[in-house]
C-alpha cells in the first residue's frame, strides 16, 4: 500500500490555529473586506514612506537636512563646484564658434536667387514682379546697357565677394547699414563706391546676409577655452582634515559641505533596489505583525481599532520624512504608545512601540539616535505599563510629566558619565544639556495634548479608556440617575450583581473596571416599563397576570433588551459597555412563561420564549450573566444556608447555563468557573453576615 503524503495546513488554517491558541473558546470577530482593504492601503503607505527615499536619486543635494553627523575619513582637497559654476556664469559668453557649410551654401542660393530676381525685373522693363533690393534710377540704367560680358564679370565678382564674407563668418546680429558697407568694401574692384554696379551688388548681399549667421557653437573647443580661462585664475578648493565635521545633523547641507560628501562617496546617485525592497518589505511585515498581535490578544477586535494603530504609524513616517534627523523618537513614539495603552491595551501599545521602533531610521555614524531611541523605548514601556492602570486623568497627566523627565535624567547620565568617558568620536560632537531641557519639555506639552484629544478619539474609534470607564460609572450621571429614580428596585438589583461580578472579575484577573460599568448599565432598558419588572412591583400587583398572555410578558422582556440598546445609542455608551445590555442576557429561555404558554398550547415553540441575544462574547459579559442568573437565588438563601449549600445554589445555575451553551464564546474556562463560583459565595457571606443582638433597656 501506497503511504500518503500528509497534507500542508493552509494559511488561513494556520492563521486561524495561531488565533486560537491562546484561548480556544475566543469568538472570532470577521472583519469585512472594505475593512481589509482599507488596511491594507495604510500598510502600504506605511511601507511607502519608510523606503522611498532609497530610490531617490541623487539621495542627498545641497539644502537638505544632514540625516547623520558626518566625519572625514582622511585628509583632502575638494574642488569647490559653486564657485566653479559661478566662474562658468561669467564666461558663458566666451564660446568658441566655426563656419556651418550647410549654413553657407543656403546662403549663397539666396544670393543666387536675388540675381535671378533682378534679371526677371530687367527683362519685364521693371514693371512686373517685386522689386526687394528697392533700385535706383541709375542701377535701372545701368542694368539696361550692361553687355552680357560685364554682367558675367559682376556676376563673378558678386559670388567671389560673398565667399570672401561667408569664410569670414556672418553674425545675425550685425545691422544692416553695417553689413552694406562690409559688401561694398568686398566689391571695391567693381569701381567707385556710389557707382551703380557696386551699390547694386552690396544691395543684393547685404539683404542676402541680414540677420541671418553662417556660424555655429563648437563644443569641444568651447570647453576647451573654458578649462583654459579658468586655470589661468585661482581654482576656489576647500581643504580638508582627517576627524574633521564635514557635515552636522539637523543643519542645512552646503554646496561645500555636498562636495566633501561626494568626494568621499557619501552620496548615492544610482537607486538601490535591493536595500529599497528590504526597507519596504521590513515596513510592511511590521504593519502586518502588529495587526497579528492585535488581534491575537483581542479577537474581538474591531477594524478601526487596527486602523488607528495604523494611521498613528503612517502619520508617525510622515512626521519623520518632513522633519528628517530633527525628528525626536521620544516626541513621536510615546504620544502613541499612551493613547493605544489608553484606548487599547498594553499588548497594543508594546506592539505598536516596536513596529515604530523598527523601521526608525538611525546609523552609528557618529550620532546618538541609537541611544535615544533606546531610551525612547525604555521610557514608552512605561508609558505602556502605566497607561492601561492609570483609573483618572489627573493621573495620566503624571505621567505626561514624570516620564519625560525621567528620560531626561537617564539621557544625561549616558552621554555624561558612560559614552562621552570612553567614545572619542561622540565625545568630539556636542551635547547641550538645554537642548535636552526643551526637548523634554515640549514631549511633556504633547503628550499633554494627547490626553486632551484622547475624548475626541473615544468617540470616532470606539476607544475605552480606564478615565472614561471611570466617568461612566459615576452614578450621578444622568442615565443612572433615571434608573435610581425611575426604576429603583432594578437600580438595587443592579448594585448587587455589581458587587457579584466585580469580585468575580476580580479573582480571575479580568477586567473590573469594565464589569463594574457594565453592570451599572446592563438593565437601564427596563426604564421603559418598570412596574413589569419585579423588583420594582409595590402593593403585589403584577401586570402580567392581568393580561394573561405569555406571548405578550415575552415580548415585553425582550423589549427591555432593545430599549436598552436604544438608550445606549441616546446617551452615546461605547460598544464594549453597550454589549452588555444583550449579552447578559444572550439567547436565554424565559421558562416561567413558556410553561405558561405550554399550559395552554403545548406545542408552543421554545425560540419564541428566547432572548434574541448574542450570546456572551467575553468573560466580563460571561461573568454578568452568572452573576445575574445568581442574584436572586442567593439573595431567596436563608441567613442560616451554609457555604455549602450556597456553593450548590450556583452550581446549579452555573450549570445550566453551560448546559444550554450561553459560555461557549465567553472564553471562561471550567477553573475560572469555579473560582468564579467560590468568588459569588464569598460575597454572598458578607451581604448575609449575621449581627449581634444588642440588649433592650427599658427607660423608667
Amino acid at each position: 500500500m501506497k503511504k500518503s503524503v500528509p497534507k500542508l495546513p493552509s494559511p488561513k488554517k494556520l492563521w486561524r490555529i495561531w488565533l486560537e491558541s491562546q484561548s480556544p473558546r475566543r469568538p472570532i470577530l470577521r472583519w469585512s473586506s472594505t475593512d481589509k482593504l482599507g488596511l491594507l492601503m495604510v500598510c502600504l503607505l506605511v511601507a511607502i514612506f519608510s523606503s522611498y527615499k532609497l530610490l531617490a536619486v541623487p539621495d542627498l543635494k545641497p539644502g537638505d537636512i544632514a540625516q547623520f553627523n558626518e566625519i572625514a575619513p582622511k585628509d583632502a582637497i575638494v574642488i569647490d563646484t559653486q564657485a566653479l559654476r559661478e566662474k562658468k556664469q561669467d564666461l558663458k559668453e566666451s564660446v568658441v564658434q566655426v563656419i556651418d557649410k550647410n549654413k553657407s551654401n543656403n546662403l549663397e542660393k539666396i544670393v543666387l536667387k536675388k540675381i535671378k530676381q533682378i534679371v526677371i525685373l530687367k527683362t519685364n522693363s521693371f514693371e512686373v514682379g517685386i522689386d526687394e533690393i528697392n533700385l535706383t534710377n541709375s542701377e535701372k540704367i545701368w542694368l539696361l546697357n550692361v553687355s552680357d560680358i560685364e554682367w558675367e564679370e559682376w556676376k563673378q565678382e558678386i559670388k567671389k565677394a560673398s565667399e570672401k564674407m561667408l569664410s569670414q563668418g556672418i553674425i545675425n546680429t550685425l545691422a544692416l547699414d553695417q553689413l552694406n558697407e562690409a559688401s561694398s568694401l568686398q566689391l571695391i574692384d567693381l569701381g567707385k563706391k556710389d557707382s551703380p554696379n557696386r551699390s547694386l551688388g552690396a544691395k543684393i548681399l547685404s539683404s542676402s546676409f541680414h540677420q541671418k549667421s553662417n556660424l555655429k557653437v563648437d563644443e569641444l573647443r568651447t570647453n576647451q577655452l573654458l578649462k583654459n580661462l579658468i586655470n589661468q585664475e585661482d581654482l576656489n578648493t576647500i581643504k580638508v582634515k582627517e576627524g574633521s565635521l564635514i557635515s552636522k545633523k539637523g543643519e542645512i547641507i552646503s554646496s561645500q559641505e555636498f562636495d566633501v560628501l561626494e568626494h568621499f562617496s557619501k552620496v548615492s546617485r544610482s537607486p538601490r533596489p535591493i536595500k529599497w525592497l528590504i526597507t519596504f518589505s521590513e515596513a510592511l511585515g511590521s504593519c502586518g505583525l502588529l495587526l497579528l498581535i492585535m488581534r491575537r490578544e483581542e479577537p474581538r477586535l474591531q477594524a478601526r481599532h487596527g486602523l488607528l494603530s495604523l494611521t498613528l504609524l503612517f502619520v508617525v513616517q510622515l512626521t519623520k520624512d518632513w522633519l528628517g534627523p530633527l525628528a525626536s523618537p521620544m516626541q513621536l513614539i510615546l504620544p502613541p504608545t499612551l493613547l493605544l495603552s489608553q484606548g487599547i491595551g498594553t499588548t497594543t501599545s508594546l506592539a505598536w512601540m516596536a513596529a515604530a521602533s523598527l523601521i526608525w531610521p538611525t546609523s552609528l555614524n557618529g550620532s546618538n539616535d541609537e541611544i535615544r531611541l533606546i531610551i525612547a523605548c525604555v521610557a514608552g514601556s512605561f508609558v505602556a505599563f502605566l497607561g492601561r492602570r492609570m483609573r483618572s486623568r489627573a493621573q495620566v497627566l503624571q505621567i505626561a510629566v514624570f516620564i519625560p523627565f525621567g528620560a531626561l535624567l537617564g539621557e544625561w547620565f549616558i552621554f555624561n558619565q558612560v559614552i562621552q568617558v570612553n567614545n572619542d568620536e561622540i565625545n568630539n560632537l556636542s551635547f547641550d544639556p538645554n537642548f535636552l531641557f526643551n526637548e523634554t519639555l515640549i514631549i511633556s506639552a504633547i503628550l499633554m495634548v494627547t490626553i486632551l484629544i484622547i475624548p475626541i478619539l473615544e468617540n470616532t474609534f470606539g476607544l475605552l479608556t480606564r478615565a472614561r470607564l471611570m466617568e461612566l460609572a459615576d452614578q450621578e450621571r444622568p442615565l443612572l440617575r433615571r434608573l435610581s429614580r425611575e426604576a429603583p428596585g432594578t437600580f438595587e438589583h443592579t448594585l448587587t450583581i455589581l458587587s457579584l461580578a466585580e469580585e468575580g472579575a476580580r479573582v480571575i484577573g479580568a477586567d473590573v473596571d469594565l464589569i463594574r460599568t457594565g453592570a451599572l448599565y446592563h438593565d437601564v432598558g427596563k426604564l421603559h416599563a418598570p412596574n413589569w419588572f419585579i423588583e420594582n412591583q409595590k402593593d403585589g400587583i403584577n401586570p402580567h397576570e392581568e393580561i394573561k398572555n405569555p406571548y405578550k410578558s415575552a415580548d415585553i422582556l425582550q423589549a427591555h433588551v432593545d430599549e436598552g440598546l436604544k438608550l445606549a445609542r441616546r446617551y452615546r455608551l461605547p460598544s464594549p459597555i453597550a454589549d452588555f445590555i444583550p449579552e447578559h442576557q444572550g439567547t436565554l429561555k424565559m421558562g416561567y412563561f413558556l410553561h405558561k404558554a405550554r399550559e395552554s398550547d403545548p406545542s408552543a415553540s421554545e425560540k419564541r420564549f428566547r432572548y434574541k441575544g448574542p450570546i456572551p462574547h467575553s468573560k466580563e459579559t460571561g461573568i454578568l450573566m452568572l452573576a445575574d442568573g445568581c442574584e436572586a437565588a442567593l439573595r431567596a438563601l436563608d441567613s442560616s444556608s451554609s457555604d455549602k449549600e450556597a456553593c450548590e445554589t450556583v452550581r446549579k445555575i452555573i450549570q445550566s447555563r453551560q448546559i444550554d451553551g450561553q459560555l461557549k464564546e465567553s472564553s471562561l474556562t471550567r477553573a475560572e468557573i469555579e473560582i468564579i463560583l467560590r468568588a459569588f459565595v464569598s460575597v454572598w457571606r458578607r451581604m448575609r453576615h449575621r449581627r449581634l443582638k444588642y440588649p433592650s433597656f427599658n427607660s423608667r
